[in-house]
């Protein structure tokens, strides 16, 4: 039976005391919304329906690109009028997995349980054992053990604000059903909203049986209402993230201090030092070392590199046995290949550079072809901006470029060549010659140092 899912995601998040929605806000480098979405993905959902409302702008511009249905609530007056909204495209024969939008860290493994107990006669509901359920619907039992209902924190008696098990929110159901338990919901209780946790003792009445489907992991079902659940989201996060890298193969110095705001995927041997953060789609190889205080975004580093400490990578590609930093930027477009040497305080932009090449001091390289085992000196500056326009520089194979010397593009430096240091070279230069352009030195006998005045 095809599986369709119900995310919401319409409330407006006030405790987050923020102007954008708080399924916008990032968890990991994503919006929590974008984790829900992704997870429902791996679901295999023949559609997804996300019910929106406060901020629906804000929601189309960054996630509007999702292959998913868009559902507006107007008016936000509880779960079960949320899915109402949703509820009239779906199909009738499937079953309805309901998600929750600041609920990021569901597991896929988790909600396959649960959507496997939905079929004609019983529906799934994912429930948790707290040591401290306080505040949070409790799951009801009969004597036998059976789900019959759920009661909320304030109207539990006494006896009933012992149970520790509590209702997540999360559910399964086939459509028929779901359908005809939402058109009998009303809004007779203090709040003047439609629970969609009422459908349980419907369910009971309808004879199909309501099956728990339990986790014992807090995190997954943990919302999020503020910052403060925000940031400890995002350490268990960052731990859960931690521990998949750790266990595929990868050390981490300090995996309380690692951050993975993307997709990382990595070769065996990997080396993280402490404050490393990967951002977007990261591909390290087989024995990558990465120093201390890494930023790589965007980038894939091929085996055996090292990443010396307050390296910045991005949007680059690093070819295998390279050192980088330390106090080295690659900026996007950078390609470098096999056994470069990029060092510290070397920038490098939108370039290529070829293997073997060495830039290991103190320069800027933008907008540039550097061929192989190119040896380019301290303070090196290609000069690729008029004030309006990008110019390239072109360096040969084997060229020795001196130290303080200024390429000012569009210029090539044939193959072979040797600038000398100090140098602005402003044409072309022939191939397996030595270029240099330097007014005389002079000493001027007769000069003083200019003295200071005494007051």
């Amino acid at each position: 039976m095809n599986l369709e899912v119900i995310i919401l995601a319409a409330g407006q998040g006030t405790r987050m005391k923020s102007s954008k929605p708080k399924v916008l806000h990032d968890l990991a480098g994503r919006p929590m919304l974008e984790h829900v979405i992704g997870t429902a993905h791996e679901m295999n959902s023949a559609r997804i329906h996300v019910v929106y409302g406060h901020g629906g702008d804000q929601i189309h511009e960054q996630l509007g690109h999702q292959e998913v249905d868009w559902v507006e609530q107007s008016e936000q007056l509880g779960t079960g009028h949320a899915v109402l909204q949703a509820i009239p495209g779906v199909s009738q024969d499937c079953v309805v997995l309901i998600l929750y939008g600041d609920v990021p860290l569901i597991q896929k493994n988790t909600l396959e349980r649960l959507v496997e107990t939905a079929n004609e006669r019983q529906m799934g509901l994912l429930t948790i054992a707290l040591p401290d359920p306080g505040g949070y619907g409790r799951i009801v039992r009969d004597e036998k053990g059976q789900v019959i209902r759920i009661v909320e924190h304030k109207d539990a008696s006494t006896e009933q604000q012992k149970i520790n098990e509590i209702n997540t929110g999360i559910m399964a159901a086939r459509a028929s059903h779901l359908k005809k338990w939402l058109g009998q919901l009303d809004n007779n209780n203090s709040q003047g909203e439609y629970y969609l946790t009422d459908i349980i003792e419907m369910a009971v009445n309808d004879n199909v049986k309501v099956l728990a489907t339990t986790t014992e992991d807090e995190v997954e079902v943990t919302g999020i209402n503020d910052r403060v659940q925000l940031e400890q989201m995002e350490r268990a996060c960052q731990r859960r993230q931690a521990e998949t890298l750790m266990r595929n193969g990868v050390t981490l110095a300090d995996a309380g201090r690692f951050d993975c705001r993307g997709e990382c995927k990595t070769g065996h041997d990997v080396f993280i030092d402490v404050n490393a953060i990967l951002e977007g789609n990261v591909t390290l190889g087989d024995r990558v070392k990465i120093g201390p205080n890494v930023l790589i975004r965007n980038s894939t580093i091929h085996d055996d590199v090292e990443i010396l400490a307050n390296s910045i990578i991005d949007q680059a590609e690093v070819g295998g046995h390279s050192h980088i930093g330390p106090f080295a930027r690659l900026r996007p477009g950078s390609m470098l290949s096999e056994n470069t040497h990029i060092g510290n305080f070397v920038e490098i932009k939108k370039s290529t550079v070829g293997k073997g090449s060495k830039i290991n001091h103190l320069s800027y390289i933008g907008d540039s072809e550097i061929g192989s085992s190119v040896n380019i000196g301290a303070g090196t500056i290609t000069c690729n901006y008029d004030g309006a326009n990008k110019f390239k520089t072109i360096i040969g194979n084997n060229c020795f470029i001196g130290s303080g010397t200024q390429l000012v593009a569009p210029v090539t430096i044939g193959k072979g060549s040797t600038i000398g240091a100090g140098s602005t070279i402003t044409r072309d230069t022939p191939e397996v010659k030595l270029t240099l352009s330097r007014s005389k030195q002079v000493t001027i006998e007769s000069w003083q140092r200019p003295r200071k005045k005494k007051k």
